[in-house]
């Protein structure tokens, strides 16, 4: 088997939920993804309140959600690569600007203290993220039920063009339409804050 069906056997099995599969994809990915992070985290003051292992396993726990419901088309390791790239400085980029917020602003006191546990976002806390099961079945439960039929199918395998075929309209638009109802659920439940 060559690499590209390889890799293309390990996408089909992630998009089927296979856990083992998921394994093998973070054992993989999960060093570079970490490097990315660490190399956008400049800011030493994020660097003391962020964790690059607390980032990347929510940029992971958005690429399994996502890909899972059908959103993400990998072709290729330098194509996940780069997904995951942008995944990752789009969370950097949004934990800054909320760690920088008026009433978080890290700017305003250089010394953390003894209150230095309270300026960690709780969102990042590994003990407090669900599991990926779990966490698709809250997805799936707040998707209406036009947006939850488009997951199943596309869980199932099947195409933009073809279900645009069936559903009316263009591939593009509906793949548009359900990327917002996978941002739209994912911010409600505090699950992602990236729109990648």
């Amino acid at each position: 088997m060559t690499p590209d069906n390889q890799f293309q056997q390990l996408m089909g099995r992630v998009r089927a939920r296979d856990e083992e599969a998921a394994a093998e994809l973070l054992r993989r990915y999960e060093s570079v993804v970490r490097r990315v992070i660490r190399i956008n985290l400049r800011d030493a003051r994020m660097r003391r309140l962020l964790d690059s292992m607390d980032v990347c396993q929510s940029v992971m726990a958005t690429f399994f959600a996502r890909t899972a419901l059908g959103e993400y088309e990998v072709e290729s390791p330098e194509q996940l690569l780069n997904l995951l790239a942008s995944i990752a400085r789009h969370k950097l980029i949004n934990q800054a600007a909320r760690l920088k917020a008026r009433r978080r602003d890290i700017r305003r006191d250089d010394s953390l203290g003894d209150d230095h546990d309270r300026a960690l976002d709780p969102a990042s806390d590994p003990s407090e993220q669900v599991s990926a099961k779990e966490m698709l079945e809250k997805i799936q439960a707040r998707l209406d039920p036009d947006e939850r039929y488009l997951a199943e199918q596309r869980a199932l395998g099947r195409g933009w063009r073809e279900l645009a075929g069936e559903l009316g309209g263009t591939d593009v638009a509906l793949r548009k339409k359900f990327t917002r109802a996978l941002d739209r659920v994912m911010c409600e439940l505090g699950l992602d804050d990236t729109k990648s």
